[in-house]
């Protein structure tokens, strides 16, 4: 018997039964988060649904890294149009972000 992990449900890929999305997994597991410390992030998790969820990642990488990428093209798309229509607050973020003391690192 096989335990399907992970669903897709109108165009996004989700940890079955769940609102987690795939893609938060995939990007803290890229940053090199240990599954452990995935599932302390998501509650709503088991252990053995992060894992699963990594399987699917990992059996299916090209395909889930083209759905991250056409999602980062539309993101940046809209922050474009948002840029674009809103150009005094993003002035105004912008002075605020200059007026701000600079952070260590």
């Amino acid at each position: 018997m096989t335990k399907e992990y992970v669903e897709k449900r109108e165009g996004a890929y989700r940890i079955s039964g769940t609102r987690v999305s795939l893609d938060s997994l995939v990007y803290a597991f890229l940053r090199g988060a240990a599954p452990e410390s995935i599932a302390q992030s998501f509650p709503a998790l088991t252990l053995e649904e992060v894992y699963g969820a990594i399987a699917f990642y990992l059996a299916h990488q090209t395909e889930i890294d083209a759905y991250l990428q056409e999602g980062e093209r539309e993101f940046e798309a809209l922050r474009q149009q948002a840029r674009q229509s809103n150009p005094l607050l993003y002035r105004k973020l912008e002075e605020a972000r200059q007026q701000q003391p600079a952070t260590r690192k």
